[in-house]
């Protein structure tokens, strides 16, 4: 049992030291997409429309409420997680320890969606990228995958608020457990569209460390 423990501790501690997408470079001039942290978790930030690639995430979200809200912002951002966390965290709480506990078994999730009226300012948190049209396609993707639609395709908008006025919860897709969390989403999301990721990542550090690695591609050095 120890044994086993110790391997997946070592496992996971690696798994932040070794990258995935190694060479992959930043694209000069390409789309801004953002990796922010709140210190524990982690969200991807995307331009609200993107004219290269036709994208409107208010027409993907379907809430006419939003659109007319958030229409004039300029990014939003997504997240996933533990449902249960999600909702014993409003108000600034943390938490109490059986809530984080029983968030370790398999549980429901949700989409974090936070708008944004300018784009985040790069610092120890927010690492800014600039990737391709097909990297932000495949991303995109990505994102709209882990959002559990009703029976027409249309999202789900869980809770009427967030923790501010301006981030919503919606139903995701996938269940949340000690080896699938928060960061791990973030990570393979970033992964899966070709970007630079750890092998594994269940903390928000373990994210940035491998995304502040990127670099421009050599005619733009």
């Amino acid at each position: 049992m120890h044994a086993a423990l110790t391997f997946l501790l070592l496992f996971l501690m690696a798994g932040t030291i070794v990258p995935v997408n190694r060479h992959f470079r930043q694209t000069p001039g390409g789309i801004p997409v953002f990796v922010v942290s709140n210190g524990v978790h982690t969200d991807v930030v995307v331009p609200l429309r993107e004219p290269q690639t036709g994208t409107d995430w208010l027409e993907q979200l379907q809430q006419p409420q939003l659109t007319a809200r958030f229409g004039s912002y300029g990014y939003v951002g997504f997240g996933w997680g533990s449902e249960q966390f999600y909702l014993a965290s409003y108000g600034g709480n943390f938490p109490k320890p059986g809530t984080v506990l029983r968030a370790l078994l398999p549980g429901p999730t949700l989409m974090h969606v936070d708008f944004y009226q300018q784009a985040p300012r790069p610092g120890k948190r927010v690492v800014a990228l600039q990737i391709s049209r097909a990297q932000y396609q495949q991303l995109t993707q990505l994102i709209r995958a882990s959002f559990r639609p009703d029976s027409t395709g249309a999202t789900v908008l869980r809770n009427a608020a967030g923790y501010t006025p301006e981030d919503f919860f919606f139903r995701g897709r996938g269940r949340y457990h000690a080896l699938r969390t928060c960061n791990d989403w973030t990570n393979a999301t970033l992964r899966k569209a070709g970007l630079r990721a750890a092998l594994k990542a269940p903390l928000a550090g373990s994210v940035l460390h491998q995304v502040r690695r990127s670099r421009f591609h050599a005619a733009a050095q």
